[in-house]
């Protein structure tokens, strides 16, 4: 099929519940039409009798008709067979979470590997508030692990490495998340009062995954939509969402739920962070005089780090090196960005040596 007619042919998927059978359904969706897909399989987690509270009363956990099967081959089987078909359907440069606990994930590390996916990152959510060992025969479970993947290893995938810096107090982000449980508001209950979905995720952990991993207008794919959280992250940062689920329940709270979103358009969901910056070399700010040899230039806690030379390298006293290689040494580091570490006095105000650059671009540019 062709792009123009796969585009063409995703449209009647686009913001849209599928009901039916997830494998099924994934075989309609046209090859190398996805951007971005989460997935939140069936666990198997085998759990048997009750498991009951300190206080007596009965733990609603996982029971669902959905997360049985007879063992483990007809679980590799299902798995196998809906990863192939979201492995069809991504495009290029697409990339895939699937998120799973002690019980599965390995196993689905090992299928995604043997059918070529390349493992990016294994993301932990920590969870915060984790539901406690009832029995206390073992320790806590307090995790779950997300596989995060490209259908190999040259695809050029989307990675929002400054927006996820700046949500993480401008430090690098990590693979362990410390995300907590539904509770609350977010939590959905039937009119009794139960939950109505036993494992819905975290509305933080979808954002965390959809705005690290997907542009706006992208298209991300929930083959197991449950009651629709990447949905309702999607569209809330301005994504479009294809969910598969066969449950009839779900399939309307989802619905209502995903009704009430409006798009919030912000720098991060919109990832204005992510703009290039401009190419603007030292020397050119100096020949323009934004910058003048001789110069100080300081680090952000305004200490002088050394003098600008004439052809934009930094005298430190010791050493003539360019930006990044001053700043670098200055860190400890082997490499770091200059314009980043860098701050100047212009025009009586203490910036960002960064921030030039952008003048620069919209004055002579």
């Amino acid at each position: 099929m062709k792009r123009g007619q796969a585009m063409k042919e995703i449209d009647k998927y686009v913001n849209k519940i599928i009901k039916g059978d997830c494998i099924e359904n994934l075989k309609g969706i046209p090859d190398e039409s996805i951007d971005l897909i989460f997935a939140d399989p069936p666990y198997f987690m085998q759990t048997e009798g009750e498991l009951l509270r300190t206080d007596g009363t009965k733990f609603q956990g996982v029971e669902d008709d959905w997360d049985k099967f007879d063992d483990y081959k007809q679980y590799d089987e299902f798995c196998t067979q809906w990863l192939k078909e979201c492995k069809r359907v991504m495009k290029k440069n697409a990339s895939i979470w699937v998120i799973g606990a002690f019980q599965n994930i390995y196993r689905l590390g090992y299928i995604m590997q043997n059918m070529g996916f390349w493992i990016l990152n294994d993301v932990i959510w920590a969870k915060t508030n984790p539901a406690p060992n009832f029995s206390g025969t073992r320790f806590q479970n307090a995790h779950e692990t997300m596989l995060w993947c490209t259908k190999d290893s040259k695809a050029k995938y989307t990675f929002n490495y400054k927006t996820m810096k700046h949500l993480n107090n401008d430090k690098q982000e990590r693979s362990i998340w410390n995300i907590g449980l539904c509770i609350g508001n977010e939590r959905l209950k039937d009119k009794d009062g139960k939950k109505i979905h036993s494992t819905q995720k975290p509305e933080k952990l979808l954002y965390k995954v959809i705005v690290s991993s997907s542009k706006p207008g992208d298209i991300v794919l929930d083959p197991f939509f449950g009651t629709g959280t990447t949905g309702a992250i999607a569209k809330m940062t301005g994504r479009n969402y294809i969910g598969l689920e066969r449950e009839e329940e779900y399939i309307k709270v989802a619905q209502e739920r995903i009704d009430k979103i409006a798009i919030e358009h912000n720098d991060i969901n919109d990832l204005k962070l992510e703009v290039k910056p401009p190419k603007v070399p030292m020397d050119k700010l100096i020949k323009f005089e934004y910058l003048k040899p001789g110069q100080k230039i300081y680090n952000k806690s305004k200490e002088k780090i050394g003098i600008i030379e004439s052809n934009g390298y930094i005298n430190d006293g010791e050493d003539i090196l360019s930006i990044h290689k001053m700043s670098a040494k200055h860190l400890g580091l082997v490499n770091n960005n200059g314009w980043d570490y860098f701050w100047v006095e212009s025009n009586n105000k203490f910036v960002e040596l960064d921030s030039l650059r952008y003048e620069f671009q919209k004055n002579e540019l």
